[in-house]
């Protein structure tokens, strides 16, 4: 399938409220290790990720919808990736 080889977008910065509300931050990564790969990796359990940027120390993910970006805030706060809690 086309869809599964098809690189993520890097836009995570839309102000609509629907993409606002979809979106998730990740705090305190250590992207000196974790790369964006592993993000998405990661996080792409909790639904369709339309986007993902990683910038140093933390980045953003980008759901289709609202309830994937809950799902993730609640599965992932507070584990510990490469040696920091995020």
């Amino acid at each position: 399938s086309t869809e599964m080889t098809k690189t993520l977008s890097n836009v995570t910065n839309k102000t609509d409220p629907r993409s606002m509300n979809s979106r998730v931050f990740i705090g305190n990564l250590n992207t000196l290790v974790v790369k964006k790969s592993d993000v998405e990796a990661i996080f792409s359990k909790y639904g369709k990720i339309v986007g993902c940027s990683v910038h140093k120390g933390f980045a953003f993910v980008q759901y289709v919808n609202e309830r994937n970006a809950r799902a993730a805030v609640a599965g992932e706060d507070g584990r510990m990736i490469a040696g920091q809690v995020l």
